[in-house]
Order: C-alpha cells, then sequence, then structure tokens
C-alpha cells in the first residue's frame, strides 16, 4: 500500500488498536476535505516542511464550489457574493479580465489551477472519505477511511496532527412546520435546487432572508409564473455596487480608513435610504437591527423585483395545509413549489463532539475558529463567515496552523506560552457589532478584526520573534 504521492508505508511501522492494523505516518499530516480550505491547507502545510496526506470523497477538487458534486450547494446561477480582490488567495491572483463578481464555474477552474500551480494533487487521496478520527494519543490522531461508494475495507493511519476542511454549507438545516407532511406541493432544500428551470411556470415560495434565499427568488422572478419570499425579519438589502465600486470595498476603504462602527453604520443606512429610501414602501419590513448586524445580504436586483411586482414579499410561515402554506399573518400562499433557503449546520461526524468542545447545540468552541482547547494537534480550516471573501482568510489560518504545527517540533517553550493565552480567548467572536445569535451567524467575523487576531498569533509564533527574545 503506498501515499498519493507513491511512496511505500513501511510495514515495520504498523501498530494496533482494538484488534485491527494501523498504519503509522509518523509526521505526516492529516487533511479532510480538498476545496478551497483544504487546499490551501495542503499547499501550506507542504511549504512548512510537513508531508501531508489529504482524504476526498468526491473525485475531484473544488469542494462547495465544485457543482457536480453531491453536497455543493452551488446552482447554475450562483456568483460570488465577495468582491474578486476580497475572495482570491494572496499568493495566487485572480485573471484581472474576470469580473469583478466571477459566475461559480470561474471559481472552480481557479481552485482547480490553483492545485495544479501549487502541485497539490499528488497529496489528494480521491474517493476516499473519513469515517472516523480519534485520539491515539495527547498528540497523534487515528484517521480511518473507506472508499466513499461504501466499498472494500476500512484502513486506520496514525498521524502527527489533523487539519479539518470539510465545509459547512453542505448539511441543510431543515425547518419542521405543522402540517408539511400533508402538503400536496413540492418542498425542496435550497442545496437540491439546480436551475430556474425547475421552476418554470410554477408559484414558487421562497422561505429564508439570506443570500441564498434572494438569489432564489430572483431567479425565480424570471421563470415561475408567481413569486412569493418569506422572511422572519427585516433585512439591510446592500447593493453589490456602491458609488461605483463593489460594496465590500467601499466598506473595506472605510475601516482601513479608521471609520468607527458606529458611524458606518450610519453612513450605510443613510445611503441605502437615499438610494434605495424606505424598504417598508415595497412591503418588507423594516430591520430590527443595525447594518453589519448580520451576515451581509447583497444583492441589486431583489429590490428592482419587488417594485415590478414579480415577487411578493410576505411574512414567516405558520403551518402547512393541504393545498396551501399558511402565513404569520394570516394569509394563505397556493404555491405548487416551496424552497426552503433555510442556511446549513456544521457536521463533523467523524469526530466525537466534545473534541471540538460543541455546545448543547452544536456549536464548537475554538480559539479563532479553528482551535479546539484540549487538542492542540487538531485544527479547523474555513469554519468562518466573513463579511467579505474567505479565501484570504483561510490562507492565513492555514499558514498559522501549520507554523504552531512546526513550533510545537522546534520549541515547547514558547509553544506552551502561545497555547496558554490562546486558550484563554476560545469563543471570541472577532467581531465589534452585536451579530444576532442564530446559526447562520455562528461563525460570522469581521475580516479586519479577524485579520488583525491572525496576525497576532503569527507573530507569535513567528522565528523572527524567537531571535528577538534571545538577543535580548
Amino acid at each position: 500500500m503506498s501515499t498519493p504521492t507513491g511512496e511505500r508505508f513501511d510495514p515495520s511501522s504498523t501498530l494496533w488498536r482494538d484488534g485491527r492494523p494501523v498504519y503509522d505516518r509518523r509526521d505526516t499530516v492529516c487533511v479532510v476535505g480538498a476545496g478551497a480550505s483544504g487546499l490551501a491547507a495542503v499547499k501550506n502545510l507542504r511549504e512548512h516542511g510537513f508531508g501531508v496526506d489529504c482524504y476526498e470523497r468526491e473525485t475531484s477538487v473544488g469542494g462547495a464550489w465544485n457543482w457536480r458534486h453531491d453536497r455543493s450547494p452551488v446552482y447554475a446561477g450562483t456568483h460570488l457574493i465577495s468582491s474578486k480582490p476580497f475572495t482570491q488567495f494572496p499568493d495566487f491572483p485572480m485573471p484581472d479580465t474576470w469580473p469583478d463578481y466571477p459566475h461559480h464555474s470561474q471559481l472552480l477552474s481557479y481552485l482547480e489551477r490553483y492545485a495544479e500551480h501549487f502541485d497539490l494533487l499528488p497529496h489528494v487521496w480521491f474517493g476516499t472519505e473519513v469515517v472516523r478520527i480519534e485520539p491515539a494519543d495527547d498528540t497523534s490522531w487515528d484517521v480511518t477511511t473507506r472508499s466513499s461508494g461504501g466499498y472494500g475495507s476500512e484502513r486506520t493511519h496514525r498521524y502527527l496532527a489533523v487539519v479539518v476542511a470539510n465545509g459547512h454549507n453542505w448539511a441543510p438545516k431543515v425547518p419542521t412546520y405543522e402540517g408539511l407532511d400533508e402538503f400536496r406541493g413540492q418542498t425542496m432544500h435550497a442545496s437540491s435546487y439546480k436551475d430556474p428551470k425547475e421552476l418554470r411556470g410554477r408559484r414558487v415560495l421562497v422561505v429564508g432572508g439570506g443570500n441564498t434565499g434572494c438569489d432564489i427568488a430572483v431567479e425565480a422572478a424570471t421563470a415561475a409564473s408567481q413569486t412569493w419570499h418569506s422572511t422572519r425579519r427585516g433585512y439591510w438589502y446592500l447593493p453589490k455596487y456602491l458609488l461605483g465600486r463593489p460594496t465590500d470595498q467601499v466598506n473595506d476603504r472605510m475601516i482601513g480608513a479608521g471609520v468607527p462602527l458606529r458611524l458606518r453604520q450610519w453612513l450605510a443606512a443613510r445611503t441605502l435610504r437615499l438610494t434605495v429610501g424606505d424598504q417598508s414602501r415595497f412591503g418588507l419590513p423594516k430591520p430590527d437591527h443595525k447594518v453589519f448586524e448580520t451576515h451581509p445580504i447583497a444583492n441589486s436586483q431583489l429590490i428592482y423585483h419587488l417594485g415590478h411586482g414579480t415577487i411578493t414579499p410576505v411574512p414567516d410561515v405558520r403551518r402547512f395545509h393541504r393545498g396551501s402554506v399558511e402565513l404569520t399573518d394570516g394569509r394563505h400562499v397556493e404555491a405548487d413549489v416551496v424552497v426552503f433557503a433555510t442556511g446549513y449546520l456544521p457536521r463533523f461526524e467523524f469526530l466525537a463532539p466534545e473534541i471540538l468542545g460543541a455546545d448543547e447545540h452544536g456549536r464548537p468552541t475554538l480559539y479563532l475558529h479553528a482551535f479546539p482547547r484540549e487538542h492542540p494537534t487538531l485544527a479547523v480550516a474555513g469554519l468562518l463567515q466573513p463579511d467579505s471573501g474567505l479565501f484570504p482568510l483561510v490562507h492565513w489560518q492555514t499558514v498559522l496552523i501549520a507554523r504552531w504545527l512546526r513550533l510545537r517540533d522546534r520549541d515547547l517553550q514558547r509553544a506552551a506560552a502561545f497555547w496558554s493565552r490562546a486558550s484563554a480567548e476560545v469563543g471570541n467572536r472577532w467581531n465589534r457589532a452585536r451579530v444576532k445569535d442564530s446559526t447562520r451567524h455562528w461563525f460570522e467575523v469581521n475580516h479586519v478584526d479577524y485579520l488583525r487576531e491572525l496576525q497576532r498569533a503569527l507573530d507569535e509564533l513567528s522565528p523572527a520573534t524567537a531571535t528577538a527574545r534571545s538577543a535580548r
């Protein structure tokens, strides 16, 4: 048996656990998932001198951005909601000719080229899913895998460390309603929606006010005979462009200029009132929170369709009847199709919940949304919901993971000091706004605050820091 790079396992390194063989990979790090976060982890671990085995249940890279994958939430019309400069990896820019908000097919080609450019594919086991990850001792981990098709026997390998990068937008959060089982119409979660052709000529109710819910409502407006959009509360709908620039770039410039949060909130609300006006005029409920206290909704077309009457805003769903959906205001909607754009829940089925410090709701408790307090050689990559693009944050997050693992190997005293400080900050939110306490915002971070903390941690682990201290 050999690794993806062709290296043969040494039979003499075989260990045993509960009567089954365990193949010792010694100083190799295991990465779970070959999406954007997993690929960044493989690259940065390799650059820090680690051997890496990456396990991917699908047969190609891309994770959520590969819509051919069973678990991908991507649909035909999906584009980025963060602009190109805030989405690209800092060491692998997107082409200048690409639009401000690339299409999902471009994102997949970008990740494929990233993997090819940094020669990552030889380190990936495709068609292999992780079944269990168990502590082997105080520092190493036993990882059990099998073929994604469920065929073949399980194999267990022992690793120096594990980086979990399986994503958190693949396990649908499906609401329960009274009478749902009796409803004669079609229901689906947004994760299974792929193309507006599925809605053509039908009466469609979209439930959920996030970016996906808004996007699907807009797509339904162009294909369905009638479209209703149900939301629980009022939201701030930010246009994708402001002052001639992508909105996230305008917000970032204000942050960079030192504009306080309260002033940025006031300016954003004032700008929306001047450009869009009173949202309640379109039948939308007024927001019950300030701008930036929920995950940004970037959609320039929702207001357009509301103003043209092709989308009808309605309140939350109360219950289902055989032939209709009852709303909280007493109205009934006779929908043929109901799309639940109600988000996702994080799932780490191969890990015991207590390993990640999960609370009673299943929310992991981690430092920088990455490091569990009790397990210094386990990390999670990409468990973030930033107000900007994800890839730059994941890049520096995985650099930190790699640098941390290398420091543990070289300087136990400095490593212990860092871990003591980091453990005290487990559970911090890294967001100055009072973000709503919902599953959608479990991992919400302000990208500037988060990057500053990453920089602080990277500086602590830097070899230059150790040199400066020894010179004193």
